[in-house]
Parts: structure tokens; C-alpha cells; sequence
């Protein structure tokens, strides 16, 4: 089926390469995790998570009609939403119960409408309460935004 902006929203593979293995991340954090990840089937993200070979986050994620920015292209909001679920998942799922202290984007190219994109995370440092952790949404070599990401982890 296709939508009025003629984005197919029936056939969406959200399906992860042959290294990585799923990883229901949403389930560190419980039902609070819904603005991007609440709506498995809904017309503004489709999300998967996984892990690759080095344990890190993965996400393959679906960019709907309902994410739409500038024409036919997603909102720079979508994006920041998705790297803010993203990075803040990275590091629960390394062992840090977190909060998300600070995201400092950059946007390097317009993302399509119905693109499927990857986020990639990594951990890349932990000192005393402060996470530092990385990412970007990118399909294949084209980097559609990059981010660094401070958590600040929740005192027990």
C-alpha cells in the first residue's frame, strides 16, 4: 500500500546483516520507551534492534510519512528523536542505567521519505557517572546525521 506521498508502507525489511542477532532493547527500559519505538506497525517509525559482533547497538529503522520535514524528506526532529532512543539504548545495553545529559547533532544530508537507514552506536567512554556515547544514521557510505551523546548514569 502506498500512502498519499507514494511511500510504500506495506513492505518494509527492517531485516539486520547476517553478523548481527536481535536484541529487544526497549525491554532494559520498560514501557516508557514509546515515541519512536511504540508503534511497531504505524506510519512514523518502524524500528529493529540488534547487536553486532562486538556487542554493540544496532537499529535498522523505517522513516514514514508522518516523520515528513522538508518535502518528502524527514524532519530533522525525526532524526534527533531516533538518535536520542538510539544512543540512550547503546548504553543501557552496555551495563549503564542512564539518563540522556546532552545530544549535540550534526545533519549532513536530507533523508528521504520511506528510507530504511541504519543507526549505529558505540560506547566510548565511562567515567565516574558520565557515558559518552556515538552514533549516526547512515545507509551505506551517505551519513544522514551524526551525534554525541553524554548520559549521565541514574544514581541506585
Amino acid at each position: 500500500m502506498k500512502d498519499s506521498l507514494n511511500i510504500d508502507t506495506t513492505n518494509v525489511d527492517l531485516s539486520g546483516d547476517s553478523d548481527w542477532t536481535t536484541f529487544d532493547a526497549p525491554a532494559l527500559v520498560g514501557a516508557s520507551l514509546r515515541f519512536v519505538s511504540g508503534e511497531p506497525d504505524g506510519d512514523r517509525y518502524r524500528v529493529h534492534y540488534y547487536k553486532n559482533s562486538e556487542q554493540e547497538l544496532r537499529a535498522r529503522i523505517w522513516f514514514g510519512p508522518e516523520t515528513e520535514g522538508p518535502p518528502g524528506h524527514s524532519h530533522g526532529g525525526a532524526m534527533a528523536a531516533v538518535l536520542d532512543e538510539v544512543l540512550g539504548l547503546a548504553a543501557w545495553t552496555a551495563g549503564y542505567a542512564i539518563v540522556v545529559g546532552n545530544l549535540n547533532i550534526s545533519f549532513r544530508n536530507l533523508l528521504p521519505l520511506g528510507a530504511v537507514v541504519t543507526v549505529e552506536s558505540s560506547v566510548v567512554s565511562a567515567q565516574g557517572r558520565k557515558v559518552m556515547v556515538h552514533g549516526k544514521i547512515c545507509q551505506g557510505d551517505t551519513v544522514f546525521a551524526s551525534a554525541e551523546c553524554l548520559c549521565i548514569t541514574i544514581p541506585q
